[in-house]
């Protein structure tokens, strides 16, 4: 028995994922979108849990890497609809299966969607009583990971989009390569376990970072603990606002995630592969 697909086999199934999302209910989508963004939200808030008291910069991204792909394995199995792994649906808008305008209509459902998905998840982090870890220290490392990424310069979040979405495209075709829910499992593991231990930046992760970030500087115990364990500044602090979100970080990760699903996965997919 034949326990896997081709890449040529992965390419059409992408292809008629794409003519399916086109053809889905809005609402389907949006339900959909919404899950997908608590659920790497959820990834997210594991990988911070497990890496909050870690002060080795290399252990705490290796084990950030370990933990945080649990969410996107569980959004893959699911069926979940995620935005960066939307943006294959390029291949089916050059194989002229859909229209240009199709793509961008349901890209911005789920980008939309994922963005709920993840504040929402972010906000019942918040009340649960999660940041008071460690006396305070996990609301402190929430603000501490949230400034790094809400203060981040354009280009260099713009290229960092393009490495994780290169990976986490990667994934969606690698766990498409597997018939069987092991396979899938290990295989998408790998490429999001990568992304993440390199710190590149994935915009629906951030748009649970951020938020959770943004809600636990709203707290002075934490902030507190902020300034006195990592030496944050009252000023620094100030600049995690949703606009930073929005125009610092998920403007140019987002652009780079694009430019790294779309033309280093999906591009070269469609000219290797679509034909065969």
């Amino acid at each position: 028995m034949n326990f896997s697909n081709t890449t040529a086999e992965v390419t059409q199934n992408l292809i008629e994922a794409g003519e399916g999302k086109v053809k889905r209910p809005l609402h389907k989508m949006i339900l959909l979108g919404i899950l997908a963004g608590m659920l790497i939200g959820a990834g997210a808030m594991a990988s911070s849990v497990a890496i909050h008291d870690i002060s080795n910069t290399g252990i705490a991204r290796l084990v950030a890497g370990l933990v945080f792909p649990i969410g996107f394995v569980m959004m893959v199995l699911f069926g979940g609809e995620l935005f960066t792994g939307a943006c294959l649906m390029i291949i089916g808008v050059l194989k002229g299966k859909y229209k240009v305008s199709d793509m961008i209509r349901v890209l911005i459902v789920v980008f939309i969607s994922n963005l709920i998905g993840g504040i929402l998840f972010a906000i019942l982090v918040a009340f649960s009583g999660q940041f008071k870890y460690s006396d305070g220290l996990m609301g402190a490392f929430t603000i501490k990971l949230a400034l790094s990424k809400a203060n981040i310069p354009f280009s260099s979040a713009l290229i960092s989009g393009i490495l994780c979405n290169f990976f986490v495209c990667l994934g969606v075709v690698m766990a498409g390569l597997s018939k069987d829910i092991s396979g899938k499992v290990l295989a998408s593991f790998l490429p999001i376990m990568t992304f993440v231990t390199g710190g590149f930046e994935h915009c629906v992760a951030n748009m649970f970072y951020i938020p959770a970030g943004i809600f636990a500087a709203g707290n002075s115990k934490y902030v507190e603990v902020a300034m006195t364990k990592y030496g944050i500044t009252a000023e620094k602090i100030a600049t995690l606002n949703w606009k930073n979100f929005l125009l610092t970080n998920e403007l140019p990760v987002t652009i780079g995630n694009i430019i790294g699903g779309m033309l280093f996965i999906g591009v070269v997919m469609y000219i290797v592969y679509s034909k065969e």
